[in-house]
């Protein structure tokens, strides 16, 4: 499999600070979107802190998922190449929440994090936060992360309904945040690749603005021009929060 991906960010319309980062590496199929937050542009550097440590991790970690890549499929090797990728998110945790004890303008810093890892015909993902990772499939959209907020909460325990989610007040509290905390709870899974499959990496100031059913026209686009109309589309709709938007497709 061939990795083809583009990725931008656009602080948005309300916002002074862009606190969001991202990164893509075809090469090594990494795809990493992270959502910062704090004041006194904390926010900014607990994004990007996550983000290198993240990629540092994996990249010198590689050779495990070099071998699911080569075929290796042994319980083994599928673990220990989930293992790096939830030890790199941990590894940000960590660095963050211990940048966050050092300054006190800095303290109660924190991150989402949505990582996509590619290892041949099979993916990885680990996730933290509200930040999204869809995958596109024959013109359909589904999420392969879940939102760790407050309202998603309710609403896989029945308190709320679907419309009552999508006024409530409180759909941008998060419930994990990296960096909070030093341990966090990671969500991961491993899916299997096909070929024309195209993914989305994006952070709430974009999927708030977006339906799922809206996703797949854009991505036809391809990895530029769809990041491209991604950050168009929030702006265009208001704008409220930094967008990001990192957009793979499989060859």
């Amino acid at each position: 499999m061939q990795y083809h991906s583009a990725g931008l960010t656009d602080v948005g319309q309300r916002r002074k600070l862009n606190e969001d980062a991202f990164m893509v590496d075809d090469e090594l199929g990494l795809y990493v979107v992270a959502d910062g937050m704090g004041g006194h542009a904390a926010g900014e550097i607990a994004s990007q802190e996550a983000v290198d440590t993240v990629y540092g991790m994996v990249r010198r970690g590689h050779e495990s998922l070099d071998r699911v890549a080569q075929g290796d499929m042994s319980e083994e090797s599928l673990r220990q190449a989930i293992r790096i990728v939830e030890s790199a998110v941990q590894a940000a945790t960590y660095m963050v929440f211990g940048l966050a004890q050092h300054d006190p303008e800095q303290q109660g810093m924190g991150t989402t994090l949505s990582v996509l890892a590619m290892c041949g015909d099979y993916g990885i993902t680990a996730q933290v936060g509200d930040s999204r990772i869809y995958l596109i499939r024959n013109r359909d959209a589904q999420p392969l992360t879940e939102d760790h907020t407050l309202v998603a909460w309710q609403l896989k325990q029945g308190i709320i309904t679907e419309a009552e989610a999508a006024r409530s007040p409180h759909r941008n509290v998060i419930t994990r945040a990296v960096g909070s905390r030093e341990y966090v709870q990671v969500d991961t899974g491993f899916f299997e690749v096909q070929p024309s499959d195209a993914y989305l990496l994006c952070s709430d100031g974009l999927h708030g603005y977006l339906q799922e059913d809206e996703i797949a026209d854009v991505i036809d686009m391809g990895p530029k021009g769809a990041a491209e109309r991604f950050i168009h589309v929030a702006n265009s709709r208001g704008g409220r929060d930094n967008i990001t938007a990192v957009v793979v497709s499989v060859r």
